[in-house]
C-alpha cells in the first residue's frame, strides 16, 4: 500500500472554485449542515478516502466548495448530505410565515423556500405545525439552513470565495 494511502489527505484551504487541473470526478466530501460547521477533525470521503480539516475558524462550509491541501494533493468538493427533512407548506402564505414566525422564535434551524419551509426533522415541531394546520412531508434531502442574522455574506445561496491568503 503507497504511503499517501495510509495517512489521511491534509485539508487546509478554501476555494469557490476548483484548482486548475482538478481530477474528474473530484473526491466529494458528503456533510449534514451541522457537520459543515465543524472545521477540524477526521472526516470521510464518499468513496472512503481518511480526511482530516484543518481549516481555519470561520463560517460554515458550503456546498459546492473546494477543500485543498498539498500541492499534488487531490482537492476535495463539499456536498450537503442528505438528512431527514420535514417540508412544511400551506395555500395561505400568512400560515407559513406564521410558521417561520414561532419556528425562529424557538431557534430552529430553517431553510426558507419561497413556498416552503425545511427544517431538520423533530416530532414534537411536526406536532406543533400540524395543529397549526400546515401541510408537512417528511423527506431525505439536503438541508441548507439560513445563516442567519449576524452571519457575514448573508444567506446560504452564496459560495464565499476563502483562495485569498
Amino acid at each position: 500500500m503507497p504511503e499517501s494511502a495510509s495517512r489521511p489527505l491534509t485539508l487546509s484551504r478554501r476555494s469557490s472554485a476548483p484548482p486548475p487541473g482538478a481530477p474528474q470526478p473530484p473526491l466529494r466530501l458528503l456533510l449534514s449542515a451541522d457537520e459543515r460547521t465543524r472545521l477540524r477533525g477526521h472526516r470521510r470521503s464518499a468513496c472512503g478516502r481518511d480526511l482530516l480539516l484543518q481549516l481555519d475558524r470561520g463560517a460554515p462550509l458550503v456546498p459546492g466548495e473546494w477543500l485543498s491541501g498539498a500541492a499534488g494533493e487531490p482537492p476535495v468538493r463539499v456536498e450537503a448530505a442528505p438528512e431527514s427533512v420535514l417540508l412544511v407548506r400551506s395555500a395561505d402564505p400568512l400560515a407559513l410565515l406564521q410558521a417561520a414566525y414561532h419556528l425562529g422564535n424557538r431557534h430552529v434551524a430553517l431553510e426558507v423556500r419561497s413556498a416552503e419551509l425545511r427544517l431538520l426533522e423533530d416530532p414534537v415541531l411536526a406536532d406543533l405545525l400540524a395543529r397549526r394546520g400546515l401541510e408537512l412531508e417528511r423527506c431525505q434531502a439536503p438541508f441548507l439552513p439560513e445563516a442567519g442574522a449576524y452571519a457575514a455574506g448573508g444567506g446560504h445561496s452564496q459560495v464565499p470565495d476563502h483562495s485569498h491568503g
